[in-house]
């Protein structure tokens, strides 16, 4: 039976991401498995630049198995490297420790490879029971119709609604700082805060039920 395994934020916590890859690779036990990250890969953290060439590393070796979504971090770094959006918007959400990673250089040098993979990411994946994205989305549209704003940055009537979607809405964006992932009856939140002294969170997942099997963690 195929696995799945959703990773919440990351925010430049490579070693919580590295121990988690490998508890994942365990728990696996050679079945066949597909990582979806949920996004937020960078910023805060200690060292973005060594996520991204981590993950870009697994989708060079494991390729559609590895999904990466776009995160509202990625996003403000592609608009302040590319002069559509404030640096200091960037700034104030952990960008200065994002260029730090990178030596400290300004945002033209982040290597152009790391540039363009931030700005291919996809913003959502929908396997037929779990609809994953970073931040989540709006109540009032359909999946397929979802905004990119929305699927970036939305928290609220998003977290507060009740109703189905006709999938579970799998996401991030809000840090749930007791550590335990936020699960309802209609979406699951794996942000716990790993860049505040929090675990990275990966959720597992197979075809005989929506919500997950099991939940994962590196502290």
């Amino acid at each position: 039976m195929p696995l799945t395994y959703a990773v919440g934020d990351i925010h430049g916590s490579l070693d919580k991401l590295q121990r988690l890859m490998l508890q994942c690779e365990q728990d696996a036990n050679g079945q066949p498995a597909t990582f979806v990250f949920l996004g937020d890969y960078i910023d805060r953290g200690p060292d973005s630049s060594g996520v991204v060439a981590y993950l870009m590393e697994m989708q060079r070796r494991f390729g559609e198995r590895v999904v990466t979504l776009k995160g509202n971090h990625e996003s403000m770094a592609v608009g302040a490297i590319d002069g559509d959006a404030p640096l200091r918007m960037w700034f104030v959400g952990g960008g200065e420790a994002t260029l730090e990673s990178y030596g400290g250089v300004p945002p033209n040098g982040v290597p152009q490879a790391h540039v363009d993979w931030m700005r291919s990411l996809r913003l959502s994946y929908d396997d037929g029971r779990r609809f994953f994205t970073h931040a989540g989305v709006d109540p009032q549209e359909p999946l397929a119709a979802q905004a990119e704003s929305v699927l970036l940055w939305i928290r609220e009537p998003f977290l507060s609604y009740t109703g189905d979607y006709g999938r579970l809405i799998v996401h991030g964006h809000t840090p749930q700082m007791t550590g335990a992932p936020d699960l309802r009856n209609n979406r699951l939140n794996l942000d716990t805060a790993a860049v505040f002294g929090g675990p990275l969170t990966a959720a597992v997942f197979d075809d005989t039920r929506v919500a997950p099997l099991r939940i994962l963690q590196a502290w």
